[in-house]
């Protein structure tokens, strides 16, 4: 398995030719996406446009997009039947500044509708499997992404992370998926779901991956009121900088019930990382922002959605039905109260983070499980809320940290199982630096699924 600064160096200098590169992708998808159901729309132009890429920085090298990522002149359906026939007519920046380097559109990746939840299945399409286990989920919402790389269809893919949707993918399919501080990459054009919580970022093998493709795409446009400037910094070129860092390791943030086999497997990759700095356990006591992340994202929803709501209910994805009556419940007290309990909980975190440069977690608090449910009912034993099962991510969307997710091991069933390395806010260099310290110490790419 190559890295993508290699191939992207092979690209320039001929060795491989782009047009191939993108043609190999696209029979891998005719090979593998049957089965996976990872790629919901192709972009027909993709070849044509990698031969006109070869004198530009990225020289053709081919790249999914997530389906709620506008493209320009490729179809852009949210997972949403309101929009199974959308043509955009701007490209997202992301997208814009990858194209800009010479990056190929592949094609586009499968979400749950409007990307609202973390399990990837809509009426439009229908689920997408894990390459790990066909009849399991790839969690979501960037989980048509996930799959596409995990499977190799394609060398990266990217995402976006409103409550974990770059960091429970990555996880559940043994993949680097790091959710930038907010507003690092710009997110423009944008659903107001999600307001101020949401990172765009990538789906990729390795850690120099994202490093690499980050600086392409980082740095601020007028377009998105939160994306910031530009840290002056090349994330991949800094990326082998020693680091000695003093790390706190929470295995339920004090609030979370996790499988054990989940909380043993990333408790000993953590103390890995005693190779390079301090680990130590922790007990903290943080504040559970679960009712404030679904009041949050179903009001806002629904207010989106309101011009349209009874043609979108004839045709919605089944269980997001079940939040109207919340959605009509909901007080502009309870609403404003979120923002009370987000200070709460930044207040906590920055303790932490006073004494300690990261924290570990699980990604999740359990592997990968069976389609055609939500979520698990219950876990280790106890019943499960219908998000007790990703506990770990939503708190850094709130406080806007930069979060990655790092394949941890496999369980006993071959699951994958990720660690969540969280920085301080801004420092995505500080993430990435002790990722790659990590994958160094305990790689894991030469193992992948069996399809």
């Amino acid at each position: 398995m190559e890295r993508i600064p290699e191939i992207v160096e092979k690209l320039r200098g001929g060795e491989i030719k782009a047009s191939e590169l993108v043609e190999d992708c696209f029979e891998k998808i005719k090979e593998l996406n049957p089965k996976i159901n990872a790629f919901v729309t192709l972009n027909p132009n993709a070849v044509k446009e990698a031969k006109e890429a070869k004198d530009k920085p990225l020289a053709g090298l081919p790249v999914a997009v997530k389906d709620n990522t506008d493209t320009k002149g490729i179809r852009t359906t949210y997972g949403s039947k309101l929009l199974e026939n959308n043509i955009p007519t701007e490209d997202a920046v992301i997208v814009e500044r990858l194209k800009k380097a010479g990056a190929v559109v592949i094609g586009k990746t499968n979400i749950p509708e409007f990307g609202l939840i973390a399990y990837t299945d809509n009426v439009l399409f229908g689920p997408t499997r894990n390459p790990w286990d066909l009849t399991r989920t790839v969690g979501g919402s960037s989980g048509g992404s996930a799959a596409a790389v995990a499977s190799g269809m394609v060398p990266v893919a990217t995402g976006n992370d409103g409550g974990g949707s770059i960091r429970i993918p990555a996880s559940f399919c043994s993949l680097y998926g790091l959710k930038p501080t907010t507003g690092r990459i710009p997110w423009y054009p944008s659903m107001p779901v999600f307001i101020g919580m949401v990172s765009e970022g990538f789906l990729t093998n390795f850690v120099e991956d994202t490093a690499f493709l980050l600086d392409y795409v980082k740095g601020q446009d007028i377009r998105d009121i939160n994306s910031l400037p530009d840290d002056g910094k090349s994330y991949y070129k800094c990326l082998e900088e020693p680091v000695e860092p003093k790390i706190a390791f929470s295995p339920n943030l004090g609030y979370a019930i996790v499988d054990p086999e989940v909380e043993e497997i990333v408790r000993k990759s953590a103390f890995k990382l005693e190779k390079i700095g301090e680990v130590e356990e922790v007990k903290l006591n943080l504040p559970s922002l679960e009712t404030e992340l679904t009041l949050k994202v179903v009001l806002e929803f629904f207010s989106f959605i309101s011009d349209r709501l009874e043609e979108w209910k004839k045709s919605a994805f089944p269980p997001y039905l079940g939040f109207l009556s919340l959605a009509e419940s909901i007080t502009f007290r309870e609403y404003i109260k979120i923002e009370e309990k987000r200070m709460e909980l930044w207040r906590a975190l920055r303790e932490i983070f006073e004494k300690y440069d990261f924290l570990i977690t699980p990604t999740t608090a359990v592997k990968p499980f069976k389609l055609g449910k939500l979520g698990p009912e219950e876990i280790a034993g106890v019943p499960a809320t219908p998000i007790g099962w990703m506990p770990f991510t939503y708190p850094f969307n709130f406080t806007g940290q930069p979060a990655a997710s790092i394949p941890a091991g496999l369980s006993e069933e071959g699951l994958p199982i990720g660690m969540q390395i969280v920085g301080r806010k801004f420092d995505d260099l500080g993430v990435l630096k002790i990722s790659k310290a990590f994958q160094d110490i305990s790689p894991w790419q030469n193992v992948r699924p069996r399809l």
